[in-house]
């Protein structure tokens, strides 16, 4: 299987997909019009080591919130992606039981392998 997660309204999920293309084969779901499901973001978690690991201390919420003076579990981590969109790091890639997670060149480049 293999899917993006991402957000059709960030500038840089836009620039990755553009990347990541030919995407053909390829189940995009943008999140905020379709909301995650708890079992999507329990096998994303299982794939990636943990919730922690998914978790975008970026968005602008993580400050608005008081999130950063907080010691958060795993639990939390899964909630606050689970409540709000904004808190997966994105784009989340799924290739074949692999996963990539955030923007970085290193994880886009080695997602575009895996892709073709």
């Amino acid at each position: 299987m293999k899917k993006i997660y991402h957000l059709g309204s960030c500038s840089t999920c836009i620039r990755i997909l553009k990347e990541l293309e030919p995407l053909e084969d390829v189940q995009l779901q943008e999140i905020k019009s379709e909301p995650m499901t708890p079992e999507q973001v329990k096998e994303m978690a299982a794939l990636s080591g943990s919730y922690e690991s998914l978790f975008s201390k970026r968005a602008m919420l993580y400050r608005e919130k008081g999130l950063h003076e907080k010691e958060l579990s795993e639990d939390d981590y899964k909630n606050l992606i689970l409540e709000h969109y904004t808190f997966l790091k994105r784009p989340v890639v799924l290739v074949d039981g692999q996963i990539f997670v955030g923007n970085s060149k290193k994880v886009v480049q080695a997602a575009k392998e895996a892709l073709h």
